[in-house]
């Protein structure tokens, strides 16, 4: 089974190594009539290059070139309805001879679209009627039999993600615009959310310095967040985390001694609650703490307490 497995990856990388010698002049001048249109980036196919379609047109619409899949069976049933004049038409069709693929041209060039042909047939009818067209051709599927798409439809794949990384690049496309168009992921979280959205505000743990130890223990066990801040709102002095607190156990086993003043941290880290969420993140890995302190570092008042895990 490792054999096969092994085979697969051969052929198939065998495949996109030849695709990737047959990318001419050809290649920038789709980007550069993607760049110059108005419109939206139409992708169709059906079957497998369908569902590779759709991947591309994912791809394309969250790196800046908004695009959106067309089913070219619902396309011949009024969904044509959805493609603008200015819109380009991307057609995935490996054989270039798809008859549904073929039977939305004649609408497409009737609307005045431009078309882009991804095939493995430079002569077949979708290149001939595109007005720009990408070879994808494969010297031999990983199927055995030659019938299922595997190398073809890598070589689709790839050729959309490489128009994708290219129309990207073209436009300068940075972290904050995909996090733009991502806000319920993880990047998008570190980039768009503020620590103020994210910090806890309520019940903040706070004790006087001049409290018993005892009271330390039972402020520290309410605040459920495995530290206290010593002072009040208006002004922190210091805290004291549970690392603080085993620390000092193992040096003063007899707590009737410890005084807060000798167990505290003084001059903690205190983040603008305006501060993007990555900022915040990356700043606790380089203090490495999971607690940052949120407020004004001039005055050292506290609004919240922000926490990578929170207990």
């Amino acid at each position: 089974m490792k054999d096969i497995a092994k085979r697969v990856f051969d052929i198939e990388i065998e495949s996109l190594q030849h695709v990737a010698g047959l990318i001419d002049d050809e290649f920038p001048r789709v980007v550069d009539a993607i760049l110059k249109s108005t419109g939206k980036l139409v992708v169709i196919g059906i079957g497998k290059s369908g569902l590779i379609g759709k991947k591309v047109a994912a791809t394309l619409s969250s790196t800046g070139t908004p695009s959106f899949f067309l089913h070219p069976g619902e396309a011949f049933h009024g969904d044509l309805g959805m493609v603008g004049h200015n819109d380009i038409v991307l057609l995935i069709s490996y054989s270039g001879e798809t008859d549904e693929v073929l039977k939305l041209i004649p609408y497409l060039k009737w609307n005045k679209n431009v078309m882009i042909g991804i095939t493995g047939n430079p002569l077949s009818t979708v290149a001939k009627n595109c007005n720009y067209h990408l070879n994808i051709k494969i010297e031999r599927e990983a199927c055995p039999l030659e019938l299922a798409p595997t190398s073809s439809t890598t070589a689709a794949l790839v050729m959309g993600d490489a128009l994708a990384i290219a129309l990207m690049e073209s436009r300068n496309f940075q972290q904050h615009d995909f996090a733009r168009f991502h806000p319920g992921g993880s990047l998008g979280r570190k980039l768009l959310v503020k620590v103020k959205d994210l910090m806890r505000t309520d019940k903040l743990p706070f004790i006087n310095e001049d409290a018993s130890f005892m009271d330390l223990l039972l402020r520290m066990s309410e605040g459920r967040l495995g530290m206290v801040m010593v002072g009040d709102a208006s002004q922190i002095i210091g805290v004291v985390t549970d690392g603080d607190l085993r620390r000092a156990l193992l040096k003063h086993p007899d707590t009737t001694t410890l005084s807060i003043p000798e167990i505290m941290t003084v001059n903690p880290v205190i983040i603008d609650e305006n501060e993007f969420v990555g900022y915040a993140e990356q700043l606790m890995l380089e203090k490495k703490i999971t607690t940052l302190l949120v407020g004004s570092v001039q005055d050292k008042s506290i609004a919240g307490v922000y926490q990578i895990y929170t207990a």
